[in-house]
Formats: C-alpha cells, sequence, structure tokens
C-alpha cells in the first residue's frame, strides 16, 4: 500500500507491509532497552532484509513514513538518512 488512497479491504492494509512486521519484531525483542540499542538493532535487521532481498525500497519508505511522526526533528532527520543509506545497499 502506497498510500490512504490506494486502500482497499481486500489488501490486508498495513497488516502485510514488511515495514510494519518489522518494527513488531524489534519492539518485541527490545522491550526495556535503549533507544540507541532499538536503533541498531532495527539498522541490523533493514540490512539482513536488504541484502536478502526481502526488504524493498518501498518497504523501507513505509517503514519511515510511520516511524518518523513520532520522533522529533534530530531523530526524523537521522532516521530519514538512515534509511536512504539502506536504500543504496
Amino acid at each position: 500500500m502506497k498510500d490512504f488512497k490506494s486502500y482497499t479491504q481486500d489488501d490486508g492494509g498495513f497488516e502485510n507491509d514488511k515495514g510494519v512486521e518489522l518494527v513488531k519484531r524489534v519492539a518485541a525483542s527490545m522491550q526495556g532497552r535503549s533507544s540507541g540499542e532499538i536503533m541498531r538493532a532495527v539498522i541490523e535487521e533493514a540490512e539482513k532484509g536488504k541484502r536478502a532481498g526481502t526488504l524493498t525500497n518501498e518497504d523501507l519508505d513505509n517503514f519511515y513514513s510511520l516511524m518518523s511522526p513520532t520522533l522529533d526533528g534530530f531523530r526524523r532527520r537521522k532516521l530519514k538518512s538512515i534509511v536512504e543509506r539502506l536504500k543504496r545497499i
């Protein structure tokens, strides 16, 4: 799903999105850890997915769109630079 306009009930919405699945996996394993540890784990998982071909640039964009509203300006810019770096893998 690229945006809300293209959402249909049949496509599973965000539930079938790999970016959302990445967030769920990392969140489940990161309870009680620092934000730095969480960020490193997200990057590590995303790198694995990109190298294995299971995580696309669209998935990374969806992940950024999902996470960026929860971050302050500095962290949002940092996440954007990380996503851009991951897209080049």
